[in-house]
């Protein structure tokens, strides 16, 4: 396993009367290779959990360990968790500050005191990776980028840590469909080069249930379950009281269902959903 959780609890404000509780007692393992979709309604706990697996936010009760990385311990290697844990928050493009794309792109691995030479090989192949051209762009004031193309730099910027996890907070927000496709296409590229373990944040129930072989789901600081998108997504009792929506490919299920069509398993990607209808028909 690469990251274990145990009891993690977090309390804004403590001992004030503006004190908010936004985790209790969270317990959550993800294994090496997992890729894990974070969900949960807004204001479930979701942004300040993960915020913890980078020591963003600090450790306050609990147990934390990532690739062995002790969090509760009185000294934790902070400097080798940054490099072991890749964070990219909501908006990417907000981060951008360097002239270039290239002093941008290297502010990571500098502060991990690489040599210059393995700085630039970091950098080269960290533009590449997110599909850009290297020699295009490495002169080029991120500011003056397409929208797009500002979201590949920032992730480039995180990966060119080389980060064994990859943390994605809401990766594509505000993004039109095709971009969509575009940054979930480039997460699962990264996934299979460089960050084998991802964990995304994402209110988009289909790409979760697109890309996803564990879930989390969130509710009022609590993790409600943990499964298979399959196993989350059918438990109508669960997503009723946590107020979830269900990925279309599911809604459709529930339809034909409620209309006499059992399908031979129950779907929850489109691929999924295909192969099963032409079992059905040719049954």
């Amino acid at each position: 396993m690469s990251i274990e959780i145990k009891d993690l609890s977090y309390v804004y404000s403590p001992g004030t009367p503006y004190a908010c509780t936004a985790l209790d007692k969270v317990s959550l393992t993800v294994d090496e290779g997992d890729f894990v979709g974070i969900i949960g309604k807004t204001g479930s706990g979701k942004s300040t959990f993960i915020q913890h697996l980078n020591a963003l936010i600090r450790l306050q009760s609990g147990s934390l360990k990532v690739f062995g990385i002790d969090l509760s311990a009185k000294k934790p290697d902070l400097k080798k968790l940054r490099g072991t844990v890749g964070m990219v928050m909501q908006y990417p493009e907000y981060q951008l500050f360097d002239e270039t794309v290239e002093k941008d792109v290297s502010y990571g691995p500098k502060n991990l005191g690489l040599s210059e030479e393995e700085i630039k090989g970091r950098v080269r192949e960290a533009i590449g990776l997110v599909g850009l051209d290297y020699d295009e762009v490495k002169d080029r004031s991120p500011f003056e980028l397409s929208g797009g193309q500002k979201r590949r730099v920032a992730i480039a910027g995180v990966i060119a840590m080389k980060p064994r996890v990859l943390v994605l907070d809401e990766p594509t927000a505000g993004l039109d469909p095709r971009g969509k496709r575009e940054i979930l296409s480039l997460v699962h590229k990264l996934k299979e080069t460089s960050s084998p373990t991802v964990l995304i944040i994402s209110h988009d129930m289909d790409a979760v249930a697109e890309h996803c072989n564990k879930v989390a789901l969130f509710s009022k600081g609590k993790i409600a379950s943990v499964g298979s998108p399959r196993e989350i997504f059918y438990d109508d009792a669960l997503l009723n009281e946590t107020e979830m929506d269900r990925p279309a490919v599911v809604r459709i299920v529930k339809e034909m269902e409620q209309r006499g069509v059992i399908l031979p398993e129950r779907p929850v990607t489109r691929a999924e959903f295909v192969a099963a209808v032409k079992r059905w028909r040719d049954a």
